[in-house]
């Protein structure tokens, strides 16, 4: 039998050969993502009190809220991905690519544009794609925002609120993608021989410019943003940056709450302009959800919110949301940790030289005219289909693998900035942040092994607390 099956293979065409290897090779890693959640929800259906060794850290209610709220993403994950991967195979199998290629290329006819004009049919093709893209999304995030969210106390949206924000995005992204596409493009045209170094210069280029305008620029047009006020927070922050000689120049406070209750911190900026930002449901002293249902506070924010006409909703806790001061500040010399031991350089530049590697294979790969017929392209090569065919088909064993070890990468980056909060004397304050951060995210602190070890790119909280209470390491 498996030889009969081997000489059939060895007949069909290179460019079958291809198409079912993609097709083969994208089924064989949903089924290893479907068996890794089958396990860990095994996990979740099996643990249903509270572990010793985490009776100190988590109450049985918050516990059980934690495995219901894990339970149902891991059920939604499970439909939602076989949707995607049967959408994924249907669109190859019926020629869907081919087919909005030539609609894109009716599209830019009707304005008087030929096949010679790749480039603008190249835009019309990704404008139409991310358009299907996120009309067939849409529902799936309606059910995971208004369903899952909702029932478990995380949603702070109105429907209204949430489709403003939707078109709002699509616009943003169109904005963005279409013209670095459409250079991109044109660089690879006229770049020769040597295409694939100016490609990656360029990719470089805007990726650092979109790290740098990101925070100023893109993110105000989704949520507000204001400077932290004067205060003991701010002047603490500013001590623990100058003691490891960050360059902090702004700290910002981002309205998280209006969207989501889940909290969140980050910085940004190159050289001597580092800001840092805060989430509002991070901060248990500025945290709108821990004032809403409180009396005056909450007619006050429910007065702001109609000015301003804010179409979000703030749902009143019965527990404090967030960390203190001290946590704060636990919190950040762990963020800061990253930057003093050069892991954001370090992603930085294993980012680019995948980058360069990737363009340098494509480079290599272009001219191969099998890929295209395997994916339906009998008449015409072009180069926007290449990159697609490429990166996303061509490329997925070796992206699948460079996944993992990112992963593996992140958790030892994550271990090292803790032990840098602990070196700055902050572990008590690290130690109980991370509890609160995973009570208020629900957060599950029992994992499959085999789970774990291929999706957390941050350690197991357990992990994470016995390195913070055990013997310093390097």
């Amino acid at each position: 039998m498996l030889s009969m099956w081997t000489q059939l293979l060895s007949e069909l065409p290179a460019e079958e050969k291809i198409f079912y290897a993609v097709l083969v090779f994208s089924w064989t890693v949903y089924l290893w993502e479907a068996y890794l959640a089958f396990r860990q929800r095994r996990i979740y259906r099996s643990t249903m009190h509270v572990p010793t060794e985490l009776g100190k850290i988590m109450d049985p209610e918050t516990f059980e809220k934690s495995r219901l709220y894990q339970l149902d993403k891991s059920n939604f994950g499970f439909w939602s991905g076989l949707y995607s991967e049967t959408e994924g195979t249907l669109i190859l199998l019926l020629g869907g690519i081919p087919f909005l290629w030539k609609m894109s290329g009716i599209v830019t006819a009707r304005f008087g544009l030929g096949p010679e004009y790749e480039i603008s049919q190249s835009l019309v093709f990704l404008m139409l794609a991310t358009l299907f893209s996120a009309l067939t999304g849409l529902p799936w995030s309606l059910y995971n925002t208004f369903v899952i969210e909702e029932k478990h106390g995380f949603n702070q949206q109105t429907l209204g609120f949430f489709l403003k924000d939707a078109l709002k995005k699509f616009a943003v992204t169109q904005c963005i993608l279409l013209p670095v596409t459409s250079l991109l493009l044109y660089i690879i045209k006229i770049g020769g021989d040597y295409f694939f170094i100016y490609a990656w210069l360029f990719t470089l280029i805007v990726s650092l410019v979109l790290v740098t305008i990101y925070a100023d620029y893109i993110a105000p047009l989704f949520d507000k943003f204001t400077p932290l006020p004067e205060g003991e927070l701010k002047t603490d922050i500013e001590s623990m940056a100058k003691s490891i000689s960050f360059p902090l120049t702004k700290i910002y406070v981002v309205e998280g709450s209006k969207r989501s209750s889940h909290s969140n911190a980050y910085f940004y900026g190159f050289f001597k302009n580092k800001r840092i930002v805060l989430f509002d449901t991070l901060l248990e002293d500025y945290s709108p959800l821990n004032k809403s249902g409180e009396g005056e506070s909450a007619t006050e924010q429910k007065d702001e919110n109609e000015a301003s006409g804010d179409e979000s909703k703030l749902k009143p806790k019965n527990k404090k949301q967030g960390c203190s001061n001290l946590e704060v500040l636990a919190v950040l010399g762990h963020e800061l940790g990253h930057w003093k031991l050069g892991h954001t350089v370090k992603n930085i530049v294993i980012s680019q030289m995948n980058s360069f590697l990737c363009f340098f294979l494509f480079a290599a790969l272009i001219g191969r005219k099998e890929l295209f017929l395997a994916f339906g392209f009998h008449d015409s090569q072009p180069t926007l289909i290449g990159l697609m065919i490429i990166f996303q088909f061509i490329f997925s064993p070796y992206n699948e693998l460079l996944s993992f070890c990112l992963t593996v990468l992140s958790r030892r980056f994550e271990f090292q900035a803790d032990a840098f909060a602990r070196g700055m004397g902050r572990s008590a304050e690290l130690y109980s942040a991370l509890i609160k951060l995973n009570k208020d995210n629900l957060g599950f602190p029992v994992a499959d092994w085999l789970f774990s070890m291929w999706h957390y790119s941050h350690p197991p909280l357990l992990e994470r607390l016995r390195a913070l209470t055990g013997p310093k390491q390097d």
